[in-house]
């Protein structure tokens, strides 16, 4: 039974991180569904929800009227949630340069993408961070995929810089992302991304269905309501946003925490995508990249205990009980060693990072199953250093 267990673990880890993407990069090119783009300007409303957000406001919002898109197009509006610091007083500074605020009590993120949706002005729903910055071109390429009738909601790529001070795991992330939009620009070709990421993504504003739920994840709760309604849901890697990577490992693992566990919900909210009997290829792309990764942690677990009970058969066993043990030996060191120059090598840093990540989702997958609701939002950009 243990050996049993033991293959079928290493099994799932195979197919996790590459079974899933070999298979997205062949079905890629044996679909090859390409986007129809054309040089098109529909009227945007570019979307920002801001809780707390004065130290960088004015700078996003300096940022978001030097894109390189026709002013008459493009409508942006800050949804301020309860702000408690002089982000709505700058916002309205912005005024005359077109900028509209829409000040809100203390709801929560989803009740306030809602409320902005209500006030939208755009053909075209552009969803963005107030700590993002995209590159002059960035709407440009996100609006060419409208051209296609059956794109109907388009993610960005969001990219990390590096914090000059920032501990290691803030590189591991930025290579995590760098992977993940590789993904993504593989399952695009398939038909459909699994879903956005919040940083920059945009949806036909008549398909935006407003969120009951809302302890999730709302660039997935939204982006995925594109595939619910029959169109397609795709990435533009050259639709650029960036973005600060979080310095401190402490505080990436809380975010992590915070998302994996609203996204858990958010895939509950989702499940009817999926059935493979009426969404084909995308329900396989769903589980592989938002259900089984997940799930993975609980598998690592699960093949350290059976190759540690295994490993005085020697052969596999023992080589793959010391392996794992070696692994999670330099994990640990990579996380005192999180700050220091040796702890910057990749060999180093990789390991530290995908046990942190790993951690966080195990962590998260408790939270949900015992019913944790997270509805309110607080960027850990915000939190205290240390």
């Amino acid at each position: 039974m243990l050996a049993v267990l033991f293959w079928l673990s290493l099994l799932a880890l195979v197919y996790g991180y590459a079974g899933y993407p070999l298979l997205i990069a062949i079905a890629g090119k044996l679909r090859a569904r390409v986007v129809r783009r054309a040089p098109v300007t529909p009227t945007m409303t570019l979307v920002i929800a801001a809780y707390n957000e004065e130290a960088g406001i004015a700078e996003r919002l300096e940022n978001a009227l030097a894109v390189d898109y026709p002013p008459a197009a493009l409508d942006v509006l800050v949804a301020s949630d309860g702000s408690s610091d002089a982000t709505a007083a700058i916002v309205a500074g912005y005024a005359p340069r077109g900028v509209r605020l829409l000040e809100l009590p203390r709801q929560g993120k989803i009740p306030a993408l809602n409320e902005a949706v209500r006030h939208a002005r755009g053909e075209i729903l552009v969803f963005s961070d107030a700590n993002i910055h995209f590159h002059p071109q960035a709407l440009r390429a996100l609006a060419r995929n409208f051209a296609d009738p059956e794109v109907g909601g388009v993610a960005g790529n969001s990219t990390y810089h590096l914090p000059a001070d920032g501990e290691s795991s803030s590189r591991g992330e930025g290579l995590y992302w760098r992977y993940d939009s590789w993904l993504k620009e593989m399952e695009s070709r398939t038909g459909s991304i699994v879903s956005a990421h919040g940083g920059l993504y945009a949806i036909r504003r008549d398909l935006y269905r407003p969120l009951v739920e809302t302890a999730v994840t709302d660039d997935f709760a939204i982006s995925t309501g594109v595939i619910v309604q029959g169109r397609r849901l795709v990435f533009d890697a050259e639709a650029l946003a960036y973005e600060l990577a979080i310095p401190e490992a402490n505080r990436e693992f809380r975010r992590k925490v915070r998302l994996m566990t609203r996204a858990w919900r958010s895939v509950a909210l989702r499940r009817p995508l999926l059935n493979p009997f009426r969404h084909g290829f995308y329900s396989v792309v769903l589980f592989s990249h938002k259900v089984l990764r997940r799930l993975l942690p609980l598998v690592l677990l699960v093949l350290l205990a059976c190759s540690l009970l295994l490993a005085p058969e020697g052969g596999v066993y023992l080589a793959a009980a010391v392996g794992q043990l070696l692994f999670y030996a330099l994990a640990a060191f990579g996380f005192l060693a999180r700050r220091a120059r040796l702890g910057m090598l990749r060999a180093i840093y990789v390991p530290f990072y995908y046990c942190l990540a790993n951690a966080a989702a195990l962590v998260a997958l408790a939270q949900f199953v015992s019913g944790t609701r997270i509805a309110l939002w607080e960027p850990q950009r915000h939190a205290a250093r240390g």
